[in-house]
């Protein structure tokens, strides 16, 4: 009997769930014409908001992935607190979203400690290779470090962060932590949309190594929409921190096979480079805006752009007469004033920031208001500027941020950096190596030129305001340079213009490119401002909220200590809270 055309498509949908089943694209969509209808409102606050704000009184996680966030809160749920959720989310993130980050990556943290009554902050990045030197790669006729392979890797932080993480504030053990992602990784998961795409953008990359194509590539190809991925090689991965700790992976089994590999594809990777790696408990770099106390992570990130631009934003707003409050978000001067700020402060950061163990960074100067004030003849209120062309950070990058019982919260960001890193896989372990290397310059004037030890430039930055003395919000925005601008703009719709967690997510977004002075702008809001803007002297393009970043966030209530979670509609994350 033939099949209704819906009811066959329906069973063929209901095929992708089985084991080993991977095919291109939904049934569905071979039968249906292209969904396009016009988007519903809500029925009260702002129509635009794409969810509630999620509540919770007993603890909280948010990040880019539901089944990452789900083992997170199951954690909370089990008597473990907002670190050990922090971790166990993590590595949930490195089975889901592999593109993105994992154990083969770097990890930086702000988190308030309830029982210290304090924030602390933990630098986990990687460091070049002991061979890693500007003239290995000069005397190759080469003008940059390769983007992806080998050489484009520093010796991944992630684990030795969790680590520090875990003895210094865990209450449980990484056989806790850890053993839901290796299930995870076992049983597999479902591909969503945007992660099947990012996986067949990047085939190519991941089809040049044997070991990457053996695990990222089953039968040949990415898996497909709908279908169930699964690594077992992943799993043993996990399961050797379970037993061994970290020195499973920087003096044991993991370390050796990174070596080798290395060894095989003419890098320069040695044990005693795994044996340096250690992550630095450090302060937090802070300004004031509006009454709010902003925290950033100190380079070699670029948290200070940040604070740098609020505070021209603060600073530069009256004396050139464009109030952000008065003007609102549908105003051409209000997005001006955030453009031009957030240009000088770029600027800052490829002329300064560097690894601090190699190079002076003048942080106390960047994050002054008095600096900020300086910075104010350089905006012309109602031009746009030319300023030097620069290189564009991108990356894949995974934020989250948990919160407990007790008061603690995290926010913790971590990557692989562009999407699936170096494209090279270790053998046996089934995760990818990063490429933040190509982050290093080889020209011997800049700040962060590269040398065997140190940290390259971190787009990765975790973001956190107090309130008196107290928690209030702990925030991230992920995807390379938009990372900092992001960050600008979310804390602008919440702490300028009153937005609730969720609905400064949902607000419309710029990214703006350092290395050609465009600016994109989110279809509506281009619609809205982009004529004016161009007007003005900016160069406006219209696009989509692929560039914008993923944001999550967790808002602690001022007056009842609920946690308020919000997640971006433009990742496939949750925030999640009981």
């Amino acid at each position: 009997m033939k099949l209704p055309t819906v009811a066959f498509s329906v069973l063929l949908a209901c095929t992708a769930v089985l084991p080993g089943y991977v095919h291109a694209a939904p049934a569905h969509t071979q039968t249906v014409a292209p969904f396009n209808p016009l988007r519903g409102d809500r029925g009260y606050g702002w129509t635009g908001q794409t969810r509630s704000e999620v509540l919770g009184t007993h603890g909280m996680v948010a990040t880019s992935q539901p089944l990452a966030a789900d083992i997170g809160l199951d954690i909370l749920k089990r008597g473990g607190n907002a670190f050990d959720a922090a971790i166990a989310t993590a590595a949930a993130i490195n089975v889901v979203e592999p593109e993105s980050a994992g154990i083969g990556g770097d990890l930086f943290m702000i988190a308030w400690v309830a029982k210290e009554h304090r924030l602390v902050a933990l630098d986990s990045a990687g460091h070049a290779p002991s061979g890693a030197t500007p003239e290995r790669f000069s005397s190759r006729g080469l003008k940059e470090v390769p983007y992806t392979g080998i050489e484009a890797a520093v010796v991944p932080g992630t684990v030795a962060g969790w680590d520090a993480i875990r003895a210094r504030y865990g209450t449980m053990s990484f056989r806790d932590t850890l053993e839901p992602a290796a299930r995870l990784a076992e049983d597999g998961f479902g591909v969503t949309e945007r992660v099947e795409a990012e996986w067949e953008e990047y085939a190519s990359l991941l089809g040049k190594d044997h070991d990457t194509a053996s695990v990222y590539l089953p039968h040949g190809r990415p898996p497909g929409l709908y279908g169930v991925f699964r690594n077992p090689d992943l799993a043993r991965a996990l399961r050797l921190l379970e037993t061994g700790g970290a020195n499973a992976f920087y003096r044991g089994p993991i370390a050796d096979a990174i070596v080798k590999k290395s060894q095989a594809l003419g890098g320069t990777f040695t044990p005693a480079d795994f044996d340096r790696v250690r992550p630095q408990w450090v302060r937090p770099l802070t300004t004031s805006y509006r009454g709010y106390d902003i925290y950033e992570m100190p380079p070699s990130t670029q948290g200070v752009a940040v604070l740098e631009a609020l505070n021209i934003v603060e600073q530069c707003g009256p004396k050139i007469g464009i109030n952000p409050r008065g003007e609102g978000p549908r105003s051409p001067l209000f997005w001006h004033l955030l453009i031009e700020a957030k240009k000088i402060a770029y600027a800052d950061l490829r002329q300064y920031v560097g690894d601090p163990d190699f190079v002076s960074v003048p942080t106390t100067k960047l994050t002054s208001k008095a600096y900020a004030r300086s910075q104010c003849p350089r905006i012309n209120p109602r031009h746009a500027s030319t300023i030097t062309a620069d290189r564009d950070p991108v990356g894949g990058t995974v934020y989250l941020t948990t919160a407990d019982r007790e008061g603690n919260v995290v926010s913790l960001i971590f990557s692989v950096y562009d999407e699936f890193g170096s494209g090279v896989t270790v053998p046996g372990y089934g995760f990818l190596l990063n490429n933040r290397g190509a982050q290093f310059s080889l020209d011997e004037k800049s700040p962060n030129v590269i040398a065997p030890g140190k940290r390259p430039f971190y787009t990765i930055i975790p973001g956190f305001v107090l309130k008196g003395g107290r928690p209030f919000l702990s925030l991230g925005v992920m995807y390379g340079d938009q990372q900092a601008q992001g960050q600008l703009q979310v804390l602008e719709n919440m702490l300028d213009l009153g937005a609730n967690p969720q609905a400064a997510s949902d607000a419309a977004r710029f990214s703006h490119s350092q290395s050609s002075n465009h600016v994109v702008l989110e279809s509506g809001l281009y619609q809205a401002v982009g004529p004016a803007l161009k007007e003005m002297g900016h160069e406006v393009d219209e696009g989509n909220g692929l560039i914008m970043g993923g944001y999550q966030a967790i808002m602690i209530d001022p007056h009842s200590g609920v946690y308020r979670g919000a997640s971006d509609h433009r990742k496939d994350g949750a925030a999640v809270g009981y």
